[in-house]
């Protein structure tokens, strides 16, 4: 990595969101929405002209305000759009949802998916006054729109490549689906998840695993390396010959609160650590167990398989054989003989991977071999289905 990097990393600038805005699509409601806002001496606040839709476009470039008040006027589908807004909205944001339905399937609908409020027009002042500030002040008795999701990534064996399948998973996750992603690397003597980013780690994450109670929203403002606009870094990386005094309850503790800010966190866990956090592997979650094609990492592959059953009976596990094909790797019979069963995902052994591997994300990033490779895998953590594509004639003769 460049000298410069190293002494003066280049951050992003984001720019802190409002701690209200409102998407209404009518004046008479936006008149209103302003008046309830105002009495509640709230001066931290944007309108815009628009319903749901014009929210998740701006939600998708930008950062999320404490209480964002949706207009679903209109919308065919409101349901499937909040889903959409959750995709890109961070969890801590509390949202009301404004309509002209008066529907208490529809109410039902929309409290199950975790709004705080559904008011149909036109607005009860004071009621609506009262939802904002319930919102506002941390009140409010509701679950975020959609929860974080778990990532565990674990090499089979040293060499494996899961350190460069977390970080580019991560990466394209916050930069082309416009998820809001940490990656947390757990390797706090031998993590190479900052140098791959081209960052410089702190101490901040020794001191979260080494004191848990210090651990809190202002913390973690400190401490969080931003990497892009929409993915954040918690790594270190400490001296060979020290003694980390890591308590393993702290993990859970650290995942909980990171779980309110961000729409996934990936974890990158060193095998020799894994077992001693089994609390954490017991989180719902979503573990990625990265092989190459060698006969000692199918051996270890089998190994993870049954200790993860044993452990996790209700996580699920993806395996993805790396560098599939390569000079080491044995032919696919005898791969899934030894590990057991058939890899979930396959990313081919390809030279230009190789090569843009050596510059971190800032060469993969632009590696079409290695976006192909990935894609399941992102598919499979976003919820997107597979898109089978047609052939000229089926097109033609539909």
């Amino acid at each position: 990595m460049s000298e410069a990097a190293v002494i003066a990393p280049t951050r992003p600038s984001r720019a802190a969101a409002p701690a209200v805005q409102a998407f209404v699509r009518d004046a008479e409601t936006e008149a209103a929405v302003r008046q309830a806002i105002a009495n509640l001496n709230m001066r931290d606040a944007e309108f815009v002209s628009g319903t749901i839709d014009a929210a998740i476009a701006a939600l998708s470039q930008r950062p999320s305000p404490r209480l964002l008040i949706v207009d679903i006027t209109g919308i065919a589908d409101p349901v499937a759009r909040l889903g959409a807004l959750a995709d890109v909205c961070e969890p801590n944001t509390g949202v009301i949802v404004i309509g002209e339905r008066n529907d208490i399937v529809l109410y039902r609908d929309l409290k199950r998916t975790g709004v705080a409020e559904y008011f149909f027009k036109p607005l009860v002042g004071d009621l609506f006054g009262r939802a904002c500030n319930a919102v506002l002040s941390g009140s409010a008795d509701t679950e975020p729109v959609r929860s974080g999701k778990l990532v565990y990534v674990l090499g089979a064996r040293g060499g494996a490549g899961a350190t460069t399948i977390a970080v580019n998973t991560a990466w394209r996750l916050a930069e082309t689906r416009q998820r809001w992603v940490m990656l947390l690397d757990l390797d706090l003597q031998n993590g190479d998840a900052a140098l791959q980013l081209d960052e410089t780690p702190s101490h901040a994450l020794r001191e979260a695993v080494e004191h848990p109670e210090r651990v809190d929203k202002l913390f973690l403002e400190r401490a969080v390396t931003p990497v892009e606009r929409r993915i954040d870094l918690l790594a270190s990386l400490e001296p060979l010959g020290e003694s980390i005094a890591f308590d393993t309850g702290a993990v859970p503790r650290l995942l909980s609160t990171l779980l309110q800010r961000y729409r996934f966190i990936f974890v990158d866990i060193p095998a020799a650590l894994a077992p001693r956090i089994l609390p954490t592997l017991t989180m719902p979650s979503t573990s990625v167990l990265v092989s190459s094609g060698s006969l000692s990492s199918a051996r270890d592959v089998a190994r993870w398989r049954d200790w993860f059953a044993i452990n996790m009976p209700d996580r699920p596990l993806v395996h993805v054989l790396n560098r599939h094909g390569g000079p080491d790797a044995l032919p696919d019979g005898e791969f899934i003989r030894a590990a057991g069963q058939a890899p979930d995902i396959r990313i081919p052994y390809d030279r230009d991977i190789a090569a843009a591997s050596i510059m971190g994300v800032k060469g993969t990033q632009t590696c079409a071999a290695l976006t192909r490779g990935l894609a399941p895998l992102l598919r499979q953590l976003s919820g997107e289905r597979a898109t089978a594509s047609r052939s000229l004639l089926t097109r033609w003769f539909r």
